[in-house]
Parts: C-alpha cells; sequence; structure tokens
C-alpha cells in the first residue's frame, strides 16, 4: 500500500505529446531518485569509482604512448653509398628517397662532412685520427621519419624498399631497439585493454546488482502499474531514464575527481620519468576520451536498468 500512497502524488500526463510524455517520464525519474537517494547516491559512486579506475589506465596508457612517440622520434634510418655522388645523381637519389612514405627529412652528409663528426666525437683522443682521411669514409644520407612509419615492421619495409634505389651500399637503424619498443607498447596496449575489460564488466555487473535494490524497493509499485494496464514501455522508461541519469551523474562525477587529481598532484610533476629531457611532465586525457567516457557511464546506467528490469517486468 506504500507504493500505492507514493503514485497518489505522482504526476500525470498532462500533455499526450511526445514531449509531454517525455517530460512526465523524466520528472518520474527523478521523483524516484528523491524518494531513494541513498540507494541511488551508493549506485552513482559505483559507477564514478569503477570509470574512475578506467579513466587512470587511459591515462596511463595516453602517457606511454606520449613517452613512446618521443622516444621513436629518435628513430633514424642512415643510408651508406657506394661512392660520393655527383650533384645530378646525388638529387635522383634524394628524390627517390622523398618519394617513399613516411620520409620526413633527407640530410645528406659528404665524406668530410663525415670526417669532421668523426673527429668531433674522438675530441681528446687525436691520436686515433692518425692517417684516417675522408676518402676512407662513406657518403652517406640520414633519413627521419613520420610519425606512424616508426615501428618495427614500417621501418623494415622502408628500408627493403631504400636498398632497391641504385647506389645504395648498406642501410643501417637500431632494428633490434626498434623492435623491443613496438613489442613494449604492443604488450602495454593490449594489458591495458585486458584489465578495462574486466573492470567495465566488473561496473556493468556491480551497477546491474545496485539498480535492482533500487528496483525491487518498489517492487509493489511494479505491480499495481501492471494491474492497471500500463504498457511495459510506461512502467520502464522513468527507470531506464533513471538509470541513464545516474550513469551521466556517476561518470561526471567520475571525471571530476580525474581532473582534481590530475591538476593537484600530477600536473606539476616535472620530467616525467626523466625519460627525455623536453618531457614536462604528465599529459591529460583529450576530450575525445573525456566523451567516451561521459558516454560510457551513460551507457553503464542504460544497460544496468534493463538487465534489472528484465528480472520484475515479465509480462
Amino acid at each position: 500500500m506504500s507504493g500505492a500512497k507514493k503514485m497518489a502524488t505522482r504526476q500525470r500526463v498532462s500533455n499526450p505529446s511526445v514531449f509531454g510524455r517525455l517530460r512526465y517520464f523524466i520528472g518520474r525519474a527523478v521523483l524516484n531518485i528523491k524518494q531513494n537517494i541513498f540507494i541511488n547516491l551508493v549506485t552513482m559512486l559505483t559507477i564514478a569509482i569503477g570509470l574512475l579506475i578506467i579513466a587512470v589506465f587511459l591515462l596511463l596508457l595516453v602517457n606511454l604512448e606520449g613517452v613512446a612517440h618521443e622516444w621513436t622520434r629518435q628513430v633514424q634510418v642512415t643510408v651508406y653509398l657506394e661512392k660520393e655522388p655527383a650533384s645530378q645523381e646525388l638529387s635522383q637519389i634524394v628524390s627517390r628517397i622523398k618519394s617513399l612514405q613516411y620520409t620526413d627529412s633527407v640530410n645528406f652528409i659528404t665524406k668530410e662532412d663525415a670526417l669532421k663528426r668523426f673527429r668531433a666525437r674522438l675530441r681528446g683522443q687525436e691520436s686515433l685520427m692518425e692517417g684516417v682521411t675522408a676518402d676512407l669514409l662513406p657518403a652517406s644520407i640520414e633519413i627521419t621519419l613520420k610519425k606512424g612509419g616508426r615501428d618495427s615492421e614500417s621501418v623494415e619495409s622502408f628500408v627493403s624498399r631504400l636498398k632497391q634505389i641504385p647506389g645504395v651500399s648498406e642501410v643501417q637503424y637500431g632494428e633490434e631497439w626498434v623492435r623491443k619498443l613496438t613489442t613494449f607498447m604492443q604488450l602495454a596496449r593490449f594489458v591495458v585493454t585486458l584489465i578495462g575489460g574486466f573492470l567495465l564488466i566488473s561496473v556493468l555487473f556491480i551497477v546491474s546488482n545496485t539498480i535492482k535494490l533500487t528496483i525491487y524497493a518498489r517492487k509493489d509499485e511494479l505491480e499495481i502499474l501492471s494491474l492497471v494496464g500500463a504498457t511495459r514501455f510506461f512502467i520502464k522508461a522513468p527507470f531506464l531514464i533513471e538509470g541513464i541519469i545516474q550513469g551521466f551523474v556517476g561518470s561526471l562525477l567520475a571525471l571530476i575527481l580525474l581532473s582534481a587529481s590530475y591538476y593537484t598532484f600530477l600536473y606539476n610533476a616535472a620530467d616525467f620519468l626523466r625519460l627525455t629531457p623536453t618531457s614536462s611532465g604528465l599529459q591529460f586525457l583529450p576530450l575525445s576520451y573525456l566523451a567516451v567516457i561521459l558516454f560510457a557511464g551513460i551507457l553503464l546506467g542504460f544497460i544496468g536498468s534493463l538487465a534489472s528490469l528484465k528480472r520484475f517486468i515479465t509480462f
């Protein structure tokens, strides 16, 4: 009977239009939240904590990608030439290299330049340079690659095409280093995706069961609505909107907590892991990621409500 008394205070559908019904359903959902404020707060906090953990993993992944990007900028391919080419021949070689996909910059090193570099590196040990002339060193071309062409597979493909260019004697790059970096990033993405997937399923399970409690508390109300001939959609709609509101508030709370933690503790973290001298700290999640988290919260609330209603509304 308590459920019937509550129904007496419910809003009535005064406007039969679509917007009138929508306003009525939203009003009922908000009223339901107010009448079961504790359970709804628990549901919102559960969604917030679950999404916050997932967001932290995403933050970790984004920053790992950033560090990897800084590392891969150091990937350089060096082409050693059979002989120092004449001006026209050099133009042809450079032109062919620039036509290859992922070529970013090309820098020709003459034999004299190579000798100067060699001497600079052996500064203080000039005696080792006795008898070494420019003719003993090969001319070379240093190539940097664009983003997207710095993983192990792309670099190997790029190098194989370089070797087909006439006049190229040898091509060198940090094969082992590039391979290890690519493997590390693939493993990191897999681990974050796997843990994130498990967390998402766990949050969905917890949210679904928490929402069941709110629906169970209004079991009498659902039975009365079914007895007076209310349609399934009419009964379900307020609960589904309630789930969407819970998901939205929960995900918004998760983003607020993440932002507060980031700007309080991590924003000024100098030289993240001290991996690169240009690094100035952790990056925050891009707007697209924030939008995905917000949408995921809404979806979690909707699916959680839908799954819970199946148990109580079977007519």
